[in-house]
């Protein structure tokens, strides 16, 4: 595992080893391997961005439903039940109102 991992290393950064190697300018060579770094880094930027933005998005979007599921419940009931709205309907009233 140990050989893998510094094989993987030097294939990627050791310029003699790395198929960049057959760049002949090292300020080319060097700039491709920056370029490079640059994008990886910002792609893992994003990927993580969006894993960490993923919970938050998923909250919002499960208040939004609800809040839809709300709306239809209380507009369901307004149209069997319309007493359920009536003024004095609640809990230890006894319909009359001061």
């Amino acid at each position: 595992m140990r050989q893998q991992i510094v094989y993987g290393w030097n294939f990627i950064f050791n310029a003699e080893v790395s198929p960049l190697r057959h760049i002949s300018d090292v300020a080319v060579r060097h700039y491709v391997l920056q370029a490079l770094a640059l994008m990886w880094a910002v792609c893992f930027a994003i990927a993580i961005g969006s894993y960490t933005v993923l919970a938050i998005s998923v909250i919002g979007h499960a208040a939004l439903i609800a809040a839809a599921a709300i709306t239809v419940a209380t507009y369901t009931a307004a149209a069997k039940k319309p007493t359920l709205f009536a003024r004095g309907s609640g809990r230890g009233s006894d319909g009359e109102h001061d």
